[in-house]
């Protein structure tokens, strides 16, 4: 048995083919919980310790800071901590803050890290009058343009044909984008599009620069590949400079970022571009029963790229941990066939606020029976849905924390209890740690037991709580130096502690995550598909969406619809996703808000 063999016996057959592709263009189909980043990480793992890749050679990118974090954390579990794991935009600030000084000269523009201000300076300049949910949309307007390598020309002829944001004309906006781009030429500024669009221009202009590059990285692997820009795939082929050692893994129904950029004809025509390719599917789903698995598939059922899920692991696999952190109870773990679990409900209420009621009442009871809040989701269309959840879960006294907010990390009482925590280790105590630490959250008015009610002041506790529990966790004989030292670490990895909380989020951002129980809200015309979803693309976008939504729930789904909003009379419809299921919702179950389980899918 060489090192790298227990690497490859970790997986099931499907995932070892991928890991051991090692050379030539490989394009990894992976359905959601099949374990792509598992995959991936093996394989990363199993090059370098097979000799066949040089670590400090191989890049892997994906596209938020916290996937970057979890792949170098599980390559680092690995044994190959030295691999570069980054976003794009991180990969290429490096090169560029690198290269600058040495092709250009002076240290390289300082980065905007947020376009508001500076556009609101552009409003000024153009003497015009916008709101700040206009500003919001003009943003986006001047990051779609770049990631999608509009010339200013170009973008004339599509806002001429799909009009501007809020009360914006044409002209209008096309002269606030360009007054944006003179002021931050004129600060010597660039936002991080152009760190992207920089970065390509100076490897392909310069060809010193463009052979160091190459030379320096050998190897490249492609997380989420479904959600790659133009921008991204151009600087992505100027790395490569014409070879082909390029690992490509992502899922097309789970393309959901359409209105940034993202565009999923780079993974499905992958092999038009690289006709020898290694195709390799990963559909054996570990995360979900195969309840949730059946409505997942019958959703995306003969849509172009879609994977069929299948429930049942292969009797050689390991399907533990095999798409997430760790192996939560209820998740499906070990060999043999997943166990099966409740039917995924859908459920009528009268009005919105009967559904933020019931949805809380459901969730009430499944905490008084032990379940842990954390365990828990509610996942929303948009941001605005969430207060009438957040006010109702509040009445039930469930503990919530919305995703999407503030850093863990960045919260100034975090930040207070850190900082407190490291200065107490460097005072050299011989105190236990759980003493040392429980001393300064208590300085911090932290208290064992929780104050009453929802609120701010909850929030807060619940926050250096979760700061006290990791103590819980710690190896025998762990110092508090040792502690404080692992806190900056996650810190800068953006490495949260669970929080005791069930979570509310919207379906975008809980891209990537997973829970056991899962409740889908808010199933309408108009809320999904959104109101502005138009056409077939659109309308398509936003089944990927409800896709992503169902496959984040291991053990039980719901889904819920209101026939009225809270603020209007007007009678809604259930969202046309459901009619296609064929979760039925009669009429006389519509009123009392009563549960109708979605059973097996007819074939």
């Amino acid at each position: 048995m060489t090192v790298a063999d227990p690497l490859l016996a970790a997986l099931d057959d499907e995932q070892r083919i991928a890991a051991e592709a090692l050379n030539g263009p490989v394009r990894v189909l992976a359905g959601a919980g099949t374990g792509k980043t598992r995959a991936i990480t093996h394989r990363i793992a199993y090059g370098v310790a097979s000799g066949a890749y040089d670590p400090a050679r191989v890049m892997a990118l994906t596209f938020t800071a916290r996937a970057a974090a979890e792949l170098r954390a599980r390559l680092r579990a690995l044994g190959a901590g030295t691999v570069q794991a980054r976003t794009f935009h991180a990969a290429a600030l490096a090169q560029l803050n690198h290269f600058w000084p040495i092709v250009v000269g002076g240290p390289a523009p300082r980065v905007l890290e947020f376009k508001g201000r500076l556009l609101g300076l552009a409003v000024e300049r153009c003497r015009l009058r916008v709101d700040t949910a206009t500003l919001r949309d003009v943003a986006a307007e001047i990051e779609f343009r770049k990631v999608t390598g509009l010339s200013m020309e170009e973008y004339r002829v599509r806002v001429a044909g799909r009009g501007a944001p809020g009360t914006l004309d044409g002209e209008q906006l096309i002269a606030l984008v360009e007054a944006y781009e003179t002021l931050k030429d004129e600060r010597r500024m660039i936002d991080f599009e152009d760190v992207l669009l920089a970065t390509a221009g100076m490897i392909e202009t310069e060809p010193a620069v463009a052979m160091q590059v190459r030379e320096g990285y050998r190897h490249f692997v492609v997380d989420e590949y479904q959600d790659v820009s133009p921008a991204q795939q151009q600087l992505l082929d100027l790395w490569l400079g014409g070879r082909d050692e390029l690992c490509v893994v992502g899922d097309a129904s789970q393309t959901i970022y359409s209105f940034a950029g993202a565009s999923a004809e780079y993974l499905l025509g992958f092999e038009r571009r690289y006709p020898e390719a290694t195709l390799v599917r990963l559909e054996r789903n570990y995360r979900s029963t195969p309840e949730i698995v059946d409505v997942a598939n019958r959703l995306m059922r003969g849509r172009p790229g879609a994977l069929r899920l299948v429930a049942s692991p292969p009797d050689g696999g390991d399907p533990a941990v095999a798409d997430g952190a760790g192996s939560p109870a209820g998740s499906v773990s070990g060999r043999g066939a997943a166990p099966h679990g409740p039917a995924p409900e859908v459920i009528a209420y009268p009005d919105e606020l009967a559904e933020a009621r019931g949805v809380a009442t459901r969730i009430r009871a499944r905490l008084d029976a032990g379940v842990p809040p954390e365990s828990i989701a509610v996942l929303l269309r948009v941001n605005s849905q969430s207060a009438l959840l957040e006010q109702a879960l509040g009445e039930a006294g469930v503990p919530t924390r919305v995703r999407g907010a503030r850093r863990f990390f960045d919260q100034p009482e975090v930040r207070q209890a850190v900082h407190a925590i490291r200065a107490q280790a460097l005072a050299a105590t011989d105190e236990p740690v759980f003493k040392a630490v429980s001393d300064v959250l208590r300085s911090l008015d932290w208290s064992v037991e929780p104050p009453p009610g929802p609120g701010a002041v909850r929030d807060r506790w619940e926050s250096l709580n979760a700061i006290a529990r990791l103590v819980d966790d710690l190896p025998p004989g762990t110092t508090l130096r040792a502690f404080a030292d692992d806190l900056r670490a996650r810190a800068e990895a953006h490495h949260e502690p669970a929080i005791q909380a069930v979570t509310l989020a919207t379906l975008h951002s809980a891209k990537g995550l997973e829970w056991d129980e899962v409740h889908l809200v808010g199933l309408t015309e108009g809320m999904l598909p959104i109101a502005y979803a138009t056409g077939l693309e659109g309308i398509d976008e936003e089944r990927r969406l409800l896709y992503v939504g169902l496959t984040r729930a291991r053990r039980r789904l719901t889904l819920s619809w209101a026939a009225r909003a809270a603020a209007h009379r007007g009678e809604r419809e259930p969202s046309r996703f459901l009619r296609e299921l064929d979760i039925r919702t009669p009429d006389a179950v519509r009123a009392a808000g009563t549960p109708v389980g979605a059973g097996r899918p007819r074939r």
